[in-house]
């Protein structure tokens, strides 16, 4: 049975990039995994793309031929994907058993209320694969109290639209000190807390103050009548962030309750499957906000002993090879060794 990860989210929250750092993690940790690049306006792809949508249909050919704009354009390209999956089912064939991470257009539009991208999804749960919802969202929503509000109705949006199971992911994470200081800790906006607090901030952040108050309370109440949302963090380029979250997903798509991929399974794919790593938002709080430079530090000085002993190892290595050669050169064999070789005719 496959799986699979269903990438959405706004432009520039990092889809693609994402894509990129989970294939190269997977590949590291010997999971067989590819990338199948969903958007026809991604024609500068950084991952290996072992189907790509822009085979079947371009975005600059539809607006040319069609007088589309660029959304118009990508919505007709769904449409035209949707009417014709037996290109995309033939293309994953190939793939046979491999994890498959779908990169998707970034128009919010397509997971909000447009059908064809929810269909193509549906179709894919019929081909037997297991799918998992990440949305992501740059963690540059949280330093605005309505950039954070917006994104928390965005979310439970795409939620009730695609009806699968479903993380919300904040992303780009180690950049937040490099941003103003948050009013409240970052539990508060991963676990979506009591959003009145958000109230006051809400009404300094507008021009307009306390005429939109009503509104803004009938939003925050929405959201938390639900009790879905919540996120999860990434700072891609970070391996404990990438196990983190992998782990989640494993767990939220049913990965983590499957069989051993194998037999000869390397300590990265044990720990893997048996969650054997942890890190919660505390942990985030503490490397990224509250000690970011002593931890940078710390990691810059692991690195170099790390690069320290492999160098050291290399030249032990190569020290040993010099000296094996010297003494294969100065080997001689004795006139009479008493060995005589007898040949016999086949």
């Amino acid at each position: 049975m496959p799986f699979a990860q269903l990438v959405l989210g706004s432009p520039g929250a990092g889809k693609s990039t994402y894509c990129d750092g989970m294939h190269q993690f997977m590949s590291a940790i010997g999971r067989k995994c590819s990338v199948v690049n969903l958007d026809p306006a991604n024609d500068h792809a950084n991952y290996p793309c072992a189907i790509d949508v822009r085979d079947l249909v371009k975005l600059e050919d539809i607006m040319e031929e069609d007088d589309l704009g660029p959304n118009g354009g990508v919505l007709y390209a769904l449409e035209e994907l949707e009417q014709n999956m037996d290109w995309l089912e033939k293309g994953l064939s190939e793939l046979g058993e491999d994890y498959v991470l779908f990169d998707c257009p970034g128009q919010v539009e397509l997971y909000t209320h447009h059908s064809s991208l929810r269909n193509i999804f549906f179709k894919l749960q019929k081909l037997g694969y297991r799918l998992v919802v990440l949305h992501l969202s740059d963690s540059y929503c949280l330093t605005l109290p309505s950039l954070y509000i917006s994104n928390l109705i965005l979310s439970l949006r795409a939620m009730l639209q695609m009806d699968l199971p479903h993380l919300n992911v904040l992303t780009k994470i180690d950049k937040l000190s490099s941003y103003a200081p948050l009013p409240f800790n970052l539990d508060y906006y991963t676990e979506v807390q009591d959003l009145s607090y958000l109230l006051p901030k809400l009404e300094e952040e507008s021009a307009v103050g306390a005429k939109f108050q009503g509104l803004n309370t009938a939003i925050v109440e929405l959201v938390e009548s639900f009790g879905l949302v919540g996120f999860e963090t990434l700072a891609v380029e970070d391996k404990k962030s990438m196990m983190h979250l992998l782990q989640v997903i494993d767990r939220a798509g049913g990965y983590a309750f499957g069989g051993a991929e194998g037999a000869n399974d390397t300590v990265w794919q044990v720990a893997m499957r048996e969650g054997v790593t942890t890190m919660d938002v505390k942990d985030v709080q503490e490397r990224w906000l509250d000690a970011r430079d002593e931890y940078d530090d710390k990691e810059r000085r692991e690195w170099a002993e790390q690069a320290k002993i492999r160098d050291e190892a290399e030249k032990a290595k190569q020290d040993q090879m010099d000296v094996d050669e010297d003494d294969l050169e100065n080997m001689s064999m004795p006139p009479d060794s008493g060995v005589k070789v007898v040949r016999k005719n086949q």
